[in-house]
């Protein structure tokens, strides 16, 4: 049975990438289901302050779940080596400084002094300029919003499916009612057989109770057992879980608190039954109304 809604899921991935300058870059963002909506966002040093713009955004395009999103850098190749001249004349000056204050020792070498940490850098490594930062934290966004769109496409995707299989379970969880609803019919009578049995066993060998006092108490059990109203309410709440699918997007919540009501349904019918037969029934629809909880919780 297909489903024409907007239900969205809060399970999803999406991947971008990208090139700025000498610097490619990988978004990728993870989305799970939650009770509200949680954003964690991992990015390299010196794009910090783009983690509140990015949260925004997001918050724009989603309403729940846990979504945590990775941005990943990675520089080129060094085009060469070049040596750091203010790093070196300095180091230079302390090498000449300490030969001429040590006995016996031979002035500094222009190799070694290449050799020290720090000295040689890689050209692309050097620090970027403040218009490169700008070119890639714009970059950047551009390509997180890309992954943002197909996250959000991902989640509908995955909300399209759900919509076919809660439909689905909904559809059994109805024949199941309809199945009590015929077995239930019958519990009236097979509750006053059974209590007037025991009644009369209880009774045996002594004083005789009026025939209305006992009428009244069968009456009384009977009607304490009665799940007429359990599937009425049971019924009920198919019919609004129906209606929220039909509303689609921003049911979650709705739909998640329904299922309590089910289950409270389903529980009450199983304690009130007198036959195995409803009691089966009764299990059975605790099995599948626990499935669409299941399957509703993935649902933002």
């Amino acid at each position: 049975m297909n489903v024409k809604t907007s239900i969205v899921s809060m399970t999803g991935f999406s991947r971008a990438h990208g090139q700025a300058g000498p610097i490619s870059w990988i978004w990728e963002l993870r989305s799970v289901n939650g009770k509200g909506l949680d954003i964690k966002l991992r990015l390299p040093g010196g794009l910090d302050a783009l983690e509140l713009p990015l949260r925004a955004q997001a918050g724009e395009r989603l309403k729940r779940g846990n979504v945590s999103g990775t941005l990943t850098l990675k520089r080129e190749a060094a085009s060469g080596m070049q040596p750091d001249l203010a790093l070196l004349e300095r180091l230079k000056d302390l090498a000449i400084d300490l030969a001429d204050n040590i006995p016996g020792a031979l002035p500094p070498r222009a190799e070694l002094l290449l050799g020290l940490p720090g000295v040689m850098r890689n050209v692309s490594a050097q620090d970027d300029t403040e218009e490169e930062q700008a070119a890639l934290a714009a970059a950047v966004q551009a390509g997180f919003a890309e992954a943002l769109a197909q996250l959000a496409a991902a989640r509908a995707g995955e909300g399209a499916r759900l919509a076919n299989i809660v439909a689905a379970l909904l559809g059994e969880i109805e024949a199941l009612h309809a199945a009590a609803a015929t077995e239930a019919a019958g519990q009236p009578a097979l509750h006053k057989a059974r209590l007037s049995a025991q009644l009369a066993e209880i009774l045996a060998g002594a004083p005789a109770l009026p025939e209305e006092r006992i009428a009244q108490e069968i009456a009384l059990l009977t009607t304490k057992s009665d799940v007429r109203e359990e599937l009425d309410r049971l019924h009920a709440h198919i019919a609004a879980a129906r209606a929220l699918l039909a509303e689609g997007a921003g049911i979650g919540r709705k739909l998640d608190f329904l299922m309590q009501e089910f289950n409270r349904e389903a529980n009450t019918l199983c304690s009130k039954s007198a036959s195995l037969a409803l009691t089966s029934i009764g299990l059975a629809l605790k099995a599948a109304i626990e499935q669409l909880r299941e399957q509703v919780q993935n649902i933002e």
